[in-house]
C-alpha cells in the first residue's frame, strides 16, 4: 500500500512513499520548470529543414550550462545525450543525430534540467516545415489529450481520473494510448512515485493529495498503441511505423487543482498549433 510522507522528512530515494510538498518545493519546481520551458521555446526558431537533432542537443547542453543547469538525461544509466529527441514513428528516448531534419518531419524534444537539485521536466512536438493534416492532427490530438489529464488533477481525485480524460479522448479521436511508459513522480529525483498511467479508470490509482509532484506525458499513436525497443536499449518506436507524438508538463497538486510549472513564457508550447 502506497504511503504519503512530507518531503522534508524524506530520504532522497524513491522508497515506493509518495512525497508531499510545501512552498519551498514548489518554488524550487517553478525555477527548475520555467529553465527547462525557456530553452524549449528557444528551439521553436532552430527546428527547421536541414537541422541535426545533434545540435539541437548541443544547445540544450550549452543552454543548461549557461544558466547554471545540468541536463537530467547526460549520463543518466548510461544515455549519452542531453535530451531525447523523437522523430516520426519513435515513440520516445530517441538518440540525437546528426542526421538533418527534412520538410514534413514532427519531433518531439524532450528536456530535462536540474537546477539547484530540482528536475525541471517537459516535452514538445515540433513540427519541421510544413506537416501533412495528419501528422498536424495527431499533435492537436495529443495536446489536447494532455491538457484533459491536467485539467483532471485535485485533491481526492484518483491518479486513474487523469489515464481516463486522456484515454477517453484520445481513443474517441480515433487514436490510441501508448501504455508501456507512463508519467512520474518528480521533484529532488528524477522518476519517483507515482507512476501516472495515461489510460484507466476514475476510481483506480492512487488519491491526490496536495502537495504532490509529477509529470503528465501521454505519447499518442496514429495507429496501434503496440511498442518495441531498439536493439540500443533506449529508444522506443510504434511496431506499426505509425506517427507518434507526446507532450509532457510537471505539475504540482495544489488546494484547489495543479500548478503548471513547464508553461511556456513566450506562448510557444504547442509550436505549429492554433491552441
Amino acid at each position: 500500500m502506497v504511503s504519503y510522507i512530507d518531503a522534508i522528512a524524506a530520504p532522497k530515494k524513491n522508497n515506493g512513499q509518495v512525497k508531499l510538498h510545501g512552498p519551498e518545493g514548489f518554488a524550487g519546481m517553478r525555477k527548475a520548470g520555467q529553465l527547462t520551458a525557456r530553452c524549449l521555446d528557444e528551439l521553436v526558431s532552430r527546428v527547421q529543414p536541414g537541422t541535426t537533432t545533434a545540435a539541437i542537443d548541443k544547445f540544450v547542453f550549452e543552454f543548461g550550462m549557461d544558466h547554471g543547469a545540468v541536463p537530467a538525461t547526460l549520463n543518466y544509466r548510461g544515455y549519452t545525450h542531453s535530451c531525447c529527441t523523437s522523430l516520426n514513428h519513435v515513440v520516445c528516448h530517441g538518440f540525437p543525430s546528426t542526421k538533418p531534419l527534412r520538410e514534413g518531419d514532427i519531433v518531439n524534444i524532450d528536456v530535462t534540467y536540474v537546477l539547484d537539485g530540482w528536475h525541471g521536466d517537459s516535452s514538445r512536438m515540433y513540427p519541421v516545415g510544413q506537416v501533412k493534416r495528419a501528422a498536424q492532427r495527431l499533435m492537436e490530438v495529443t495536446h489536447e489529450s494532455l491538457m484533459r489529464g491536467i485539467a483532471a488533477v485535485k485533491p481526492g481525485a484518483r491518479t486513474g481520473a487523469i489515464g481516463e480524460a486522456i484515454q477517453r479522448y484520445a481513443e474517441s479521436e480515433r487514436c490510441s494510448v501508448v501504455r508501456d511508459f507512463c508519467g512520474h513522480g518528480l521533484g529532488q529525483l528524477f522518476h519517483d512515485v507515482p507512476n501516472i498511467l495515461h489510460y484507466g479508470r476514475a476510481h483506480e490509482g492512487i488519491e491526490l493529495r496536495e502537495g504532490m509532484i509529477f509529470t503528465i506525458e501521454p505519447m499518442i499513436n496514429l495507429g496501434k498503441p503496440h511498442v518495441k525497443v531498439l536493439s540500443d536499449g533506449w529508444t522506443a518506436v510504434t511496431r506499426d511505423r505509425s506517427l507518434t507524438a507526446q507532450y509532457e508538463h510537471s505539475v504540482g497538486v495544489t488546494a484547489d487543482g495543479c500548478e503548471i510549472f513547464t508553461l511556456s513564457p513566450a506562448g510557444l508550447f504547442a509550436p505549429g498549433l492554433d491552441v
